[in-house]
């Protein structure tokens, strides 16, 4: 399968080296530096490790062409309902997601899992703290936010703090916790590789081929 590669920074630079081994070939690839001509390629599907800022125009130019699109990049969430409103026009389909972590997506299934059983539980409180290597841009996390979204949607609607530390070169780690009068819980997810998610971005772009619509990594997974 032939992806066009979108951004060719740490992301898209592990991408393209761990392409072979799902069974891709990166056909071309799109820098901020690139022309409008860049998009024209046989590609089957595109992934998007650019820049936030970039995303919309990005998606633009994909459905112009009928090409899929694979989101890993963050920063864009404020133009998602316009880049949704392109997709379904053209008809293309886009997965798209702050992480492509498999194991991200079980932890947030046992995350909401948790916020339900605490949400009647009103002495509990509730905080995530995520912590990335010090060239991050965006904080909070996408991922963070998802979470916070995601136990916000199974009842727990109560404040839930949510910190952020950005320092060395630390891949990834995402802690969500609950804090009651006597005891607490916490639940930790922790990337050791950032190569885990060209990976998962690979299977998804596989995935997304020949599909129509707006997916997340929850469909992938079969939630």
């Amino acid at each position: 399968m032939k992806i066009l590669l979108l951004g060719h920074g740490r992301m898209g630079r592990l991408v393209e080296s761990l392409a072979a081994a799902h069974g891709c070939a990166v056909a071309g690839i799109v820098t901020s530096k690139s022309g409008t001509d860049a998009f024209a390629t046989n590609a089957d599907v595109a992934v998007d490790f650019s820049i936030g800022p970039a995303v919309r125009a990005n998606v633009i130019r994909l459905a112009e062409r009928r090409l899929n699109v694979v989101i890993g990049t963050t920063g864009w969430s404020d133009d998602e309902a316009a880049c949704r409103e392109v997709a379904e026009r053209a008809g293309i389909g886009v997965i798209a997601s702050p992480n492509f972590a498999l194991g991200m997506h079980v932890f947030r299934t046992v995350v909401e899992h948790a916020a339900r059983l605490f949400a009647s539980q009103t002495d509990v409180g509730a905080w995530i703290h995520e912590l990335h290597h010090a060239a991050k841009k965006d904080a909070p996390s996408g991922t963070a936010l998802m979470l916070q979204r995601a136990m916000a949607a199974r009842g727990y609607t109560r404040p839930i703090d949510v910190s952020s530390t950005r320092a060395g070169s630390m891949p990834g780690t995402h802690a969500v916790g609950f804090d009651g009068p006597a005891e607490a819980v916490t639940l930790t997810h922790e990337v050791r590789d950032r190569a885990v998610f060209a990976h998962g971005a690979l299977e998804a772009a596989k995935w997304v081929k020949g599909r129509r619509g707006w997916f997340t990594m929850a469909d992938l997974v079969g939630e």
